[in-house]
């Protein structure tokens, strides 16, 4: 395994970082599907959930910086957050996409692009 992660350490922090960011989603916007129950359960959830994000974001950007610049790795991070939202947002919400995000998600696409150019 970490002869991968030396090999590929963009696609390493890429994944872990879509790995956190999944359940930094499920943590922050979960407990909206069922807002009957007290909040300091929703509280207490989000944070047990959080802290399997951290046990992938902390290692993540361990991997990516120095590989990537920390601004780039900002911009990686913010990209892949907004995928895993949107995806999220789809799914359990029922969200239905408009052109608008569209345009706001090829914006950050530019984002990426610029962020990454030497």
């Amino acid at each position: 395994m970490a002869q991968l992660i030396a090999r590929y350490p963009v696609a390493a922090t890429v994944l872990l970082l879509t790995g956190s960011n999944l359940f930094m989603t499920i943590a922050w916007y979960g407990h909206l599907k069922n807002t009957k129950s007290p909040l300091i359960f929703a509280i207490l959830a989000s944070w047990a959930i959080a802290l399997l994000e951290y046990c992938l974001q902390v290692p993540a950007n361990r991997i990516g910086y120095g590989v990537l610049n920390l601004m780039q790795l900002k911009v990686l991070q913010e990209v892949i957050t907004l995928a895993v939202f949107t995806v999220f947002a789809i799914l359990v919400f029922g969200v239905t996409p408009k052109w608008n995000y569209g345009v706001s998600y090829i914006l950050l696409i530019g984002a990426v692009y610029f962020a990454f150019r030497a």
